[in-house]
């Protein structure tokens, strides 16, 4: 794949993102444009590795990955197009197991990369800044127009929830010339990619709405401000949806966000993270926060409690308001520079990584904002009942789980406190009035594989079966089922998961 001896001519060089100190003045895209000579020497990198651990799974029972993509891209295939030039070529291999690769390719945090062969030895192939260019190639040179079915069949599916898992399979059953309406409860389709995902991280006109554009094109309806429930409150009826329709797709979401239930957590001030970025993308769309209908950090001193992804994006969104000051306070130790011997090759390394939040606040502040090994033990009334501080304790970890250390008491001055602390599970208000049964953590009950839950006819995929998880997994649960209910409904699929 790629040039035979490319490994060893070419160093890894990952496509830059915008200079921090000026893309923290808006929230466009954080990406530069594509070097197309720098991709070709990068897709050399790939090696004829002989087994592609990149688009391979590790764990016999494909439920939590431990290596590889888990939507199987064909990489070498398609790092050896690009290599050769050959880019409808690759956009169309890249097509064939994603139907998303535009949102993949900014957002995964490339598991893939963590398992290419190269990287035993060496900086892996920079397989995700690839993807994001081949197919905004694709976009940019009119190679992906709508393609709706060519036929129709007498089969009707309701999909709730519109993030990338109802979104995967409302395109994949589609095709199929079944009749796919999808239903979301916010006043825009897209989720967890329009809501949950802050736009200079994936632009939501741009890149969001131009995917939902085509799949209108190509006869999937969209139904928003559709509640779903028992049918109280001005909710659709679920009970309804299943009658009416030949298969329903439960695609809500892990949405109910984890607390930290320590005294002082009733003042003001304090937001779950989904709430912050869910309230400044919407304003920004609306108005570009001209309403002011959004929780504003600007002149602030922010805490954000939680690192991943969620942390890193609120972050990225105070950054960008103004705020006066910005910590991160993390549980757990930081990683290490390289894989820890309990941490091997071909698994998702869990080493130490500079996100773009991280990256913009040394930048302005001049230090990474992490605090690792820390517990918040309350919350600081300013006398108002508003946070104006939290209490803490540093943490050991030499029993394996974290302990506090007596004598580490430490008081800080915030005005504004962000949890990014992860989920639980999804709500059940779609759920109850069918009786669904659930797993021990709350989820759906629902096979891998089959996605079948406890109600004949109604299926179930994405975080609210598995639990918290990646876009690319929400899209490999999405057409996994979207099968599933092909064969349920037709007896047999063309489909592919």
């Amino acid at each position: 794949m790629g040039k035979t001896t490319g490994f060893m001519e070419f160093q890894r060089t990952a496509a830059p993102y915008r200079d921090p100190a000026l893309r923290i003045a808006d929230f466009d895209e954080i990406y530069t444009d594509h070097d197309e000579s720098r991709l070709a020497a990068q897709s050399a990198r790939c090696m004829d590795c002989g087994v592609p651990f990149c688009q391979s799974q590790s764990t016999p029972d494909n439920r939590m990955s431990k290596a590889g993509c888990p939507i199987h891209n064909l990489i070498p295939e398609w790092n050896d197009l690009v290599y050769r030039n050959h880019w409808r070529d690759a956009l169309d291999r890249l097509h064939a197991t994603n139907n998303f690769p535009e949102f993949t390719g900014r957002v995964c945090p490339a598991p893939c990369e963590g398992s290419c062969v190269l990287g035993i030895t060496d900086p892996p192939v920079t397989i995700k800044n690839i993807e994001m260019a081949i197919v905004d190639k694709g976009f940019a040179r009119g190679w992906i127009s709508a393609q709706p079915p060519l036929r129709r069949t007498n089969k009707s599916i309701a999909i709730v929830g519109s993030g990338p898992a109802g979104l995967a399979a409302a395109a994949q059953l589609n095709s199929q010339g079944h009749t796919v309406t999808v239903y979301e409860r916010a006043d825009r389709i897209g989720g967890l990619l329009m809501y949950g995902i802050p736009n200079m991280k994936l632009e939501k006109q741009r890149v969001v709405e131009r995917r939902l554009s085509l799949m209108k094109d190509e006869g999937v309806r969209f139904v928003p401000n559709a509640d779903i429930g028992d049918g109280s409150n001005g909710s659709h009826d679920v009970r309804e949806l299943v009658a009416q329709n030949d298969a329903v797709l439960l695609a809500t979401g892990a949405t109910v966000p984890n607390d930290l239930a320590i005294p002082g957590r009733e003042l003001k001030g304090i937001h779950f993270a989904m709430e912050y970025l869910t309230l400044n993308t919407k304003s920004l769309l609306d108005s570009n926060h001209a309403d002011g209908n959004f929780i504003n950090a600007a002149n602030e001193r922010v805490l954000v409690i939680g690192g991943g992804d969620t942390g890193t994006d609120c972050l990225g969104t105070a950054m960008r308001h103004g705020c006066k000051n910005l910590v991160n306070f993390e549980l757990f130790p930081s990683h290490p520079p390289e894989r820890r011997a309990s941490n091997p090759w071909p698994e998702y390394p869990n080493i130490f990584r500079v996100d773009y939040g991280h990256e913009e606040a040394a930048k302005k502040f001049g230090a990474d904002p992490r605090k690792f090994a820390i517990s918040t033990t309350e919350f600081i009334d300013d006398g108002n009942g508003r946070v104006a501080g939290v209490k803490t304790l540093d943490i050991s970890m030499e029993t394996g789980s974290p302990q506090p250390i007596e004598g580490t008491e430490q008081v800080w001055e915030f005005d504004r406190v962000f949890l990014a602390l992860g989920f639980r599970g999804p709500e059940h208000g779609v759920s109850a009035p069918l009786d669904i049964e659930l797993d021990a953590r709350s989820n759906y009950l629902a096979d891998k594989g089959r996605y079948q839950t406890s109600v004949e006819g109604v299926f179930a995929a994405g975080d609210c079966r598995r639990g918290q998880s990646l876009v690319v997994w929400a899209i490999n649960e999405g057409r996994e089922a979207a099968r599933e209910i092909d064969c349920f409904l037709m007896n047999s699929t063309m489909l592919v998961g």
